[in-house]
């Protein structure tokens, strides 16, 4: 594993190193040793698989408040999508600045999100499924998010949204007096 900061504070790139041979390919997704690296320390604890049927889905951005904070490591395993961290922690040098980084099975990365942040994603083409890990278990009475669409973030999606849940819909702007998590 290959860990590239990204303009996120405390989020990276991570670029697995596959080794092929005549059978196919194998790659690790998680190894507590080389995380260590970038001071990684928690235990994955949950872990999730996203199926998306439509090319242009916007999922997130969702993050979970503290006590209940999370690192998320993304991949994707088929398809290909447009990943999207977005910084919300009180104080961060990189306080409102989202960062992208294109997930494909193909490409052998994935994202590692840090406490704090929000996660969104679209996907680029259709079928796309990704595969999340955890440090923090679920819980809805913590959970939010910040809308995909909020002008006070700015994000670009490459595509024309065609899919989010209403509930994603519901989301308030952020705007100035937002301080953070």
């Amino acid at each position: 594993m290959e860990f590239e900061p990204t303009p996120i504070a405390g989020a990276y790139q991570i670029r697995l190193s596959p080794m092929a041979d005549e059978r196919g390919v194998f790659s690790r997704l998680f190894c507590a040793g080389e995380l260590s690296a970038i001071g990684h320390s928690k235990s994955i604890v949950q872990i999730n698989h996203s199926v998306n049927k439509v090319k242009g889905t916007v999922r997130g951005l969702h993050y979970q408040h503290p006590p209940d904070a999370e690192i998320k490591m993304i991949r994707c395993l088929q398809g290909k999508v447009y990943d999207v961290i977005l910084d919300i922690r009180k104080g961060s040098s990189t306080f409102l600045k989202w960062h992208a980084v294109e997930l494909s099975p193909e490409s052998f990365n994935m994202v590692y999100i840090p406490e704090g942040c929000a996660h969104g994603f679209q996907t680029l083409e259709d079928s796309s499924s990704l595969l999340y890990f955890h440090t923090a278990f679920y819980n809805k009475q913590n959970e939010s998010g910040v809308r995909h669409d909020d002008p006070a973030v700015g994000i670009q999606w490459p595509l024309r949204v065609v899919n989010v849940s209403e509930k994603d819909m519901k989301y308030p702007p952020i705007d100035l007096r937002f301080d953070g998590i």
